[in-house]
């Protein structure tokens, strides 16, 4: 990943935080301040999401807030709080609407929105600027196991069959598939072949590409640099692409992004989301996929290979273990499957 690109995207994060920053009461900054160290610009950004709609619900639903804007709100006012008014947030936070928008919250989103306000309470807290941490008494919302959605085999091939080949597309589709198809196919076959994050695919350079190891530098999570490998099949893939990106019109010499809009500029998070979206659905409509759900398919794929749960959770780039089971956790499935035959009935 350029480190250009990290940089400016961090930057991007930075300067929105700050953005955020003027909708909230002014200790909020303080909190911000503290937990620079500890984490990341796109972390403290999600931080502020998180806060705005808390600081406005206590302006708006809480009756001891009643009159007052978000920004009146002072740290001693938080001493009031109970634990039954933060669960009463929670609920709120189910349906709401916010600057003429309705938003929904489901327990993953209500848990992520908890831990920021435990991070909040318990580091004014550790200030001895709060007497008590009093989003310690909720209770997390419990999770439900979701099915683990991924790509089958035959499914992972027809997804890239029709990438290449755009043979169900729409006329309008096509028209525009004759200039995006070999950068479609790479980027495709990219993140099924190495298990990269759509973030982590768009901030790829050119000259991030080394063929000679068939490998490319990333900017993981936190900043780290690693090297990660490919296969010859994708390395087939990226070369076509290199060729075809070698034959744009009017392209400046600055732009080293790799993988480049009909814009000729760096391609977007959203633009991948999208092309994704476009193949995936004429292969499975029944299944929602996702970039994501292509990482999920990688880590199932490597892990079938491996068997080492090590191993895909060091390629995947993940600290917890536990995150890396999700990405194989659906081989119960093929447990259930080999099983049916195993008991016999009768002897034949």
């Amino acid at each position: 990943m350029s480190e250009k690109y990290y940089t400016q995207r961090n930057d991007n994060n930075t300067i929105r935080l700050r953005e955020l920053k003027a909708e909230l009461p002014y200790f909020c900054s303080e909190f911000f301040v503290g937990v620079e160290n500890q984490t990341t610009p796109l972390t403290r950004l999600n931080y502020a999401y998180d806060l705005r709609i808390f600081f406005y619900y206590l302006a708006t639903h809480a009756p001891q807030f009643h009159g007052r804007t978000p920004k009146q709100i002072s740290l001693m006012d938080l001493n009031m709080l109970t634990a039954t008014e933060i669960e009463n947030f929670l609920d709120f936070l189910t349906v709401y609407e916010f600057k003429g928008k309705t938003y929904h919250n489901n327990e993953k989103a209500k848990s992520r929105k908890l831990s920021t306000l435990r991070s909040f309470f318990g580091y004014f807290f550790k200030k001895e600027k709060l007497d008590r941490n009093i989003t310690e008494k909720v209770d997390l919302p419990k999770l439900h196991e979701k099915q683990i959605v991924r790509l089958e085999v035959d499914e992972m091939v027809n997804l890239l069959d029709m990438a290449e080949t755009g043979y169900a597309l729409t006329p309008t589709q096509q028209a525009f598939h004759r200039h995006t198809e070999s950068r479609d196919y790479a980027i495709l076959a990219l993140m099924l072949g190495t298990g990269i994050r759509v973030s982590e695919c768009v901030g790829l350079d050119v000259d991030d590409i080394d063929f000679s190891i068939n490998g490319f530098k990333v900017i993981r999570k936190g900043g780290s640099q690693v090297v990660l490998y490919f296969s010859d099949e994708v390395a087939q893939a990226l070369k076509k692409y290199l060729e075809d990106r070698k034959a744009i019109k009017d392209l400046p010499p600055t732009e080293r992004a790799l993988f480049l809009s009909l814009q000729k500029k760096r391609i977007s998070t959203r633009a991948v989301q999208n092309l994704v979206k476009k193949y995936s659905k004429l292969v499975t409509p029944l299944k929602n996929i996702s970039p994501h759900k292509l990482r999920s398919t990688y880590g199932t794929n490597l892990y079938r290979e491996t068997k080492d749960i090590y191993v895909v959770a060091d390629v995947l780039g993940h600290r917890d273990i536990n995150t890396t089971k999700k990405h194989y956790a659906a081989m119960t499935e093929d447990v259930r499957r080999n099983a049916a035959n195993k008991v016999k009935l009768r002897e034949s």
